[in-house]
This record gives structure tokens, C-alpha cells and sequence, in this order.
């Protein structure tokens, strides 16, 4: 789909409250293979993709039979114990029916397995909203490298300048920020505003973007277009 303006979106941690879950199941499923890892390390890892996180915890690499094994296990563990319960933050579909109002097309660009991206999506209520998706299994390398977002943005179809990421994690803002676009900080999956610097501007969370979206980036991208396409 292409569009003269594009929101690009991180899922886990920015439209649903799911990184403990995560950092939960990546515990269990080391310590079902008789290894521990600390939750706290895990949690602070998570948004990168699992070729990633597995190493940095553990010294595991997931390419590794012991890696699939326990890559494997950890999303058996959150598909069963946690995805159920897996709710959205406040006003997300709000937020995103009100991108889509003003023209903006919505790509995802997840660090999640391809598997777990549509039900997180429909955990959140907005798989409807949402024109492409780009996930780990889309790209070579995942979070904080840029392939991800890149690829996100190229079907979304517009140029780089038009082209807003939103993300909860440092990760997101070294990915969008060496992708070459512009993004948007959620404190919401528990980094800080300290933590996502680089990022435009931070916000708590998708309600309190809403609520000053009309003095935001994406309100004066809105009416950039609007003058580009003669509609003012």
C-alpha cells in the first residue's frame, strides 16, 4: 500500500503491555533447560530480537541447537501462559483510528516472530487498522539494527520524511534513528524519557499522545501533505 505519509509501530510495550510477559517467558524457558538467567537482564533486553537477546543474557546463540530449543520453548511458554492475557494500553485504537482518519497509512515493525505479531495485534484490538506488517522473520538482522524499520517503511510506500516510528525501547530509537526516520517515545514499556533519547518527543503513552496530538509531530505532518497535495 502506498501513502504520502506513514506511522510505522512497534507492538510489544507500545500498543500492548506485554514486555514482562516476555522477559517472564524467556526466564522459564532457560530454566526449563537448566539455566538461569536474572529477569531484570531480560527485561532491559527486551525489544531487541531474540538473535539478540539470547546471547546478551545468556551467552547462548539462538542459531544453536540449545538456542532453538529454548527460542522455541519461550514462545510455546508465552503462547499459552501469557498471550491470553495480554491487554492493550489505554486508548490505542483510538489513537490509531485517529492516524487513519487523517490519512496516515499504519505499518508495523516488530521485533516479534511473525507467529505472535497478528495475535498481539488482535489483543490490541487494531489488526484492522493496520495496511502492512514487518516482523524478525522479514529481515536479517533484528532491533536495534534498522533492517526492520526500513523494510516497514518501504511497503508502507513513502518517502523517509514522512515517515514517524513510534517505539517503547532503545532499541526502537537506534533502529528508526539509523533507518533515517523520525520517532516517537512510549515510557509506557518501562524505559524512561532519559533512556529514549534521540527519540522527537516522548509521551507516557498512546492516551496521552491522543490527547496532544493536535501539537504534535504528526498533526504538522498531516498538514505538510495537506499543502503538498493542493487540499489547502
Amino acid at each position: 500500500m502506498h501513502s504520502d505519509a506513514a506511522v510505522i509501530l512497534d507492538v510489544d510495550g507500545t500498543l500492548v503491555d506485554s514486555n514482562d510477559a516476555h522477559a517472564r517467558a524467556w526466564v522459564n524457558a532457560f530454566a526449563e533447560h537448566g539455566i538461569t538467567v536474572a529477569f531484570d537482564h531480560v527485561r532491559r533486553s527486551i525489544g531487541m530480537g531474540g538473535d539478540k537477546l539470547m546471547p546478551e543474557v545468556s551467552g547462548i546463540e539462538e542459531s544453536t541447537q540449545l538456542g532453538e530449543k529454548i527460542a522455541s520453548r519461550r514462545g510455546e511458554i508465552f503462547a499459552s501462559e501469557y498471550l491470553p492475557s495480554i491487554k492493550p494500553f489505554p486508548q490505542v485504537r483510538e489513537l490509531l483510528q485517529r492516524f487513519a482518519d487523517d490519512g496516515f497509512v499504519l505499518a508495523v515493525a516488530s521485533s516479534a516472530k511473525e507467529s505472535e505479531l497478528g495475535p498481539l495485534l488482535e489483543r490490541a484490538d487494531v489488526q484492522d487498522l493496520i495496511s502492512s506488517k514487518t516482523s524478525s522473520d522479514d529481515a536479517d538482522n533484528s532491533k536495534p539494527d534498522p533492517d526492520i524499520v526500513v523494510a516497514a517503511v518501504k511497503q508502507a510506500g513513502c518517502p523517509k520524511d514522512r515517515a514517524i516510528m513510534i517505539g517503547d525501547t532503545p532499541y526502537d530509537v537506534a533502529a528508526a534513528r539509523r533507518a533515517g526516520i523520525e520517532i516517537v517515545g512510549f515510557e509506557c514499556g518501562g524505559w524512561t524519557r532519559e533512556a529514549l533519547a534521540g527519540a522527537l518527543a516522548v509521551y507516557r503513552d498512546a492516551a496521552h499522545l491522543l490527547a496532544e496530538y493536535e501539537r504534535s509531530r504528526f498533526a504538522r505532518l498531516k498538514a505538510r501533505s495537506a499543502m503538498a497535495d493542493g487540499r489547502w
